[in-house]
């Protein structure tokens, strides 16, 4: 087994985890077996508890792992599907050190940070890096580990320890350690200062670590000379420092460390006897294409964590693969869900007139935003904050006719918009928002967890049970059952569901008991495209082979969208629309 380990050093947010997934991708072309391990020094047992404010994304994987979001770049790049053990936190590790001592297994000795600490690290990532991945039972060749944080940072220290022991106890040949850093530039003639870097190198080699590949962030290309500099002040040969600066799509990075012999140089130095692909077309065409479209779609996504894209982090992808697929050109309006509610101070009488008019210009703002866009999606999320805007947004595209994709609680809130304006139960709401409500069309499940929020909801992938003739059948591609991975803690009501069908929600999909409502969506002589999922479509999509929900609501939302000529399932070996294509062109678009 071959390991590439990736730190950061400067500041945070540098792209590691794209640097990692594009080595790993390359590595992959190679003829490589590869797979993927993020370590983050925070102490929570996993991510799912955290703020997506503060975090970024929950990503979810197929067995329930609540994971950084940067195993999301990795399935994506590399069409992996990872464990919970792929994501490795300060907290797991010392629970499984603590869970050891108290069943005696250290055999009375001091438990200590050092070997006790590190040695669990180490043993971590290498029983982890020998799951396979791929959908078979081969073993992967090869282990990108990216270590979270930065260098220098109090945290990350034991993780920096635990990656110099464990290059001694495997072999130098056997682990390559790349280091990502920020070359900044300052002044008219915008001069590349080196000097963070060489700090940052210092930091790790004081750590007992001597990186094999130095991979230099930047605005623009970085000159022979900085190279140079940098070269001679890290120990790190000149062939082996490599300039990333920013490009137009994420897409074109594999590309760039492909033409900087990335991929031979870490097989060179893990002694892999194996020629680098040369070419990437496939992905070289995709970044071309996200460059050159110019028909536009709008979609408006209706949230509360609209303040950091990174909270919807697959959401955006997802619809940016469907986007690439239809080659349309994806433009994204935020909506911040508690502008579109009319607030108290708007109308209070006793407000200062400021406050009134500006809490006024905010919703106004918003609606305005609302009515411009082609497609509303309104995504997951919890907690109260933001309800009765979203309900508002789902109202708006449902009564309007206007393309509607609802995620996880954009589903659950459909379902309360549908009872109290169709239904006629004015008060119909979730117990998770209203625990007293008169009509509960939305109520906690049974099995989950009233008292402790990390790790008890229903989470992972799990079978959803189409119906046929229905749009959710037809988005599938005919498919009777799905697989897609959820995560949630409330569900539709099944005594209301009766109810609801008769006035006319058709719920479309369910789960093997037929009791849990997985999808609901409206006829489409009634409406063009309304369609909600209880589960998380995006989190399996990927760039050649977009989510069908997201495919279809794209592509609604462009005015594109019909039955007849819906797109067979993509082929993953090329971006180009699918054989059956659907007519995307100016004169069939209301949007041009």
């Amino acid at each position: 087994m071959k390991y590439v380990v990736v730190s950061g050093g400067v500041i945070s947010g540098l792209g590691k985890g794209i640097t990692s997934s594009s080595v790993g991708l390359l590595l992959k072309e190679s003829g490589l077996r590869v797979t993927s391990i993020k370590i983050d020094p925070y102490l929570n047992a996993d991510a799912g508890t955290m703020s997506p404010f503060e975090h970024g994304e929950v990503f979810v994987l197929n067995d329930g792992g609540e994971a950084d979001l940067d195993l999301g770049n990795y399935e994506r790049f590399m069409g992996t599907k990872l464990t919970r053990d792929h994501n490795i936190t300060t907290g797991k590790i010392y629970q499984h050190v603590l869970e050891k001592e108290r069943r005696g297994d250290y055999l009375g000795k001091t438990v200590q940070v050092v070997p006790h600490i590190t040695g669990a690290i180490q043993d971590w990532i290498e029983r982890v890096a020998q799951i396979p991945v791929d959908g078979d039972d081969q073993k992967p060749d090869v282990c990108i580990i990216e270590l979270g944080g930065t260098v220098g940072d109090i945290e990350s220290m034991i993780f920096l320890e635990a990656v110099r022991q464990f290059r001694f106890r495997m072999g130098a040949d056997n682990v390559c350690l790349i280091h990502v850093t920020l070359v900044p530039t300052i002044g008219a003639h915008g001069e590349f200062k080196s000097k963070p870097s060489q700090h940052s190198v210092r930091e790790l080699m004081a750590a007992g670590l001597v990186p094999d590949l130095l991979v230099c962030r930047s605005t623009k290309p970085l000159d022979r000379s900085t190279l140079s500099k940098l070269a001679m002040f890290s120990n790190v040969p000149g062939t082996h420092v490599k300039s990333i600066h920013d490009v137009s799509n994420l897409y074109h990075v594999p590309g760039m460390l492909l033409k900087q012999n990335v991929a031979g140089l870490v097989m060179g130095c893990l002694r892999i006897n194996r020629v680098a692909v040369e070419d990437i077309k496939q992905w070289r065409h995709l970044s071309n294409v996200v460059d050159r479209v110019t028909k536009e779609v709008v979609i408006g996504i209706v949230g509360k964590y609209t303040g950091s894209s990174d909270a919807y982090l697959s959401v955006t992808k997802a619809l940016q693969h469907s986007a690439i697929q239809c080659r349309l050109k994806l433009r994204i309006v935020w909506i911040e869900s508690s502008a579109l509610e009319e607030d108290a101070l708007a109308v209070s009488p006793f407000a200062d007139e400021a406050k009134r008019e500006e809490e006024s210009s905010k919703t106004n703002e918003a609606w305005a935003k609302l009515k411009s866009v082609d497609g509303i999606l309104v995504p997951g999320g919890f907690g109260n904050r933001g309800v009765e805007g979203k309900i508002l947004a789902i109202n708006y595209a449902r009564t309007n006719k206007m393309p509607f994709l609802g995620i996880c609680l954009g589903m659950q809130l459909a379902v309360v918009e549908f009872a109290r304006s169709v239904v006629g139960w004015a008060e119909a709401n979730s117990t998770e928002i209203q625990p007293s409500t008169p009509h509960p069309v939305i109520i906690d499940m049974p099995e989950v967890s009233k008292t402790h929020k990390g790790g008890t909801m229903r989470v992972g992938a799990r079978t959803t049970n189409l119906k046929q003739g229905t749009l959710a059948h037809t988005l599938y591609f005919k498919k009777d059952r799905v697989d897609e991975r959820h995560r949630h803690r409330y569900e539709v009501n099944p005594d209301k569901v009766a109810d609801l069908e008769a006035a006319g929600l058709v719920f479309s999909g369910r789960d093997d008991e037929k009791v849990r409502m997985e999808v609901i969506e409206l006829p489409q002589e009634k409406h063009p495209f309304f369609f909600a999922a209880q589960y998380h479509p995006e989190f399996t999509s990927r760039p050649f082979e977009p989510s069908p929900p997201f495919l279809g609501f794209v592509l609604a939302s462009f005015g594109a969208f019909d039955t007849t000529t819906y797109p067979k399932p993509p082929k993953s070996a090329k971006v180009a629309t699918p054989t059956t294509s659907p007519k995307i062109s100016p004169a069939s678009s209301p949007h041009q």
